[in-house]
């Protein structure tokens, strides 16, 4: 009689995805056969029947055996390679940074003088009010938050000696020497020290972080595990598809200079003209209208920021009115030319005049008038006369 047929293998496929709550193991295909044993009964020549072991096999699809360890080897160096972050100043941009850090999985820390627990909390960030207790749950990484002029004293009144003693300490302050210098003078030794500075905020960076530079300088970092613990918290910014910049804070500042603090001194003097949208912008209007907005978005601690934490800005903003002078002078060397072609060709003294005088009356309400200006008006003035 033919044996019944029973299923001889099953083959099962995870359900469980690479992060989360595991899921049951799910058949997805049963192999049937005929023989009932797992073992094979094979009869000799003599007429004997002996039995031997089958060779059967496991067909699975990432499936966690009792005896498998892969599985568990993959949930903890997904734990291991997470890091608890504290983050100190938890404003505008350290709630934008945590957001992303939060959602990468790593468990955040905040502490701030202003009560943010509510906000906290919605975002899955820990908040303590005291800066011992955090200190106390002895965060992988301290990311200073504050603003640049708030920066000396808030490290100066840390308590660092309730930290690890190979804690990380990184910045994200838009100056670098200074927070360079900083970290060296009062932290112990034995910390690791990363200077950083995201080109970016939370109106810059609303869309996402891909193809923003993210600029950073080892400054102190240990070898083996403390190494290692850099690159992790570097990598966070880098899969965001960060462009990452290795640079000195000596060198970032120089360049700074000359982008980030310009463009905030433009957008800045935009803003006190107090431009509006009209119905006929062009492409360029509008691109003033946005620096305004990022620009004037930011607290004006900032602005201040870059330029008393920065020895370059002061060379930079005199620059600045020497390139508008010489624009100035531009002008009225155009307009000389143009008011002796008129005079010239039959216009009035009277309408000679007028735009002389209009002229003079915007030099001469403008703070930084000089004596170029002034000599350009007595020129263009005599002109007239020796033609009336």
């Amino acid at each position: 009689m033919a044996a019944s047929v029973k299923p001889s293998a099953i083959c099962f496929q995870s359900l469980q995805p690479c992060f989360g709550v595991k899921q049951p193991l799910m058949p997805t295909q049963i192999c049937y056969s005929r023989s009932t044993s797992l073992f094979s009964v094979r009869k000799k020549q003599n007429g004997e029947h002996s039995s031997i072991l089958r060779h059967l096999k496991i067909k699975a699809l990432d499936a966690a055996q009792p005896f498998d360890n892969e599985s568990k080897e993959i949930e903890d160096f997904e734990t291991n390679s997470l890091l608890k972050i504290g983050i100190v100043g938890f404003g505008n941009f350290g709630q934008f940074l945590a957001k992303t850090i939060v959602k990468q999985g790593h468990p955040v820390l905040a502490y701030s003088i202003t009560d943010r627990e509510e906000v906290a909390q919605k975002m899955g960030v820990s908040f303590f009010k005291d800066a011992d207790d955090f200190c106390e749950e002895h965060p992988d990484v301290i990311l200073l938050c504050s603003s640049i002029i708030s920066t000396g004293s808030v490290l100066r009144s840390f308590p660092t000696h309730r930290l690890k003693r190979s804690t990380l300490f990184a910045d994200v302050l838009s100056v670098k020497e200074f927070p360079r210098n900083l970290f060296l003078q009062v932290l112990p030794p034995e910390f690791d020290i990363l200077c950083t500075h995201p080109m970016f905020g939370p109106e810059s960076g609303k869309a996402g972080w891909s193809g923003l530079p993210f600029v950073y300088e080892k400054v102190r970092i240990g070898k083996g595990a403390r190494a290692e613990r850099c690159y992790r918290f570097l990598n966070i910014f880098a899969k965001e598809g960060c462009r990452m910049v290795e640079m000195s804070c000596a060198e970032h500042d120089r360049y700074a200079a000359e982008s980030q603090f310009t463009t905030h001194t433009v957008g800045r003097m935009l803003g006190k003209l107090n431009l509006e949208s009209t119905p006929i912008n062009t492409k360029g209007y509008e691109s003033l209208l946005q620096i305004v907005e990022n620009t004037c978005g930011d607290s004006f601690d900032l602005y201040y920021g870059l330029f008393m934490y920065n020895k370059n800005p002061t060379e930079q903003l005199e620059r600045l009115e020497m390139a508008f002078d010489a624009l100035k002078k531009q002008l009225v060397g155009q307009l000389h030319q143009i008011v002796r072609k008129q005079l010239f060709e039959g216009v009035s003294h009277g309408e000679a005049s007028q735009k002389i005088s209009a002229f003079a009356d915007i030099q001469n309400s403008h703070p930084s008038r000089n004596s170029s200006g002034d000599q350009k008006i007595k020129e263009l003035s005599d002109i007239v006369n020796e033609v009336k």
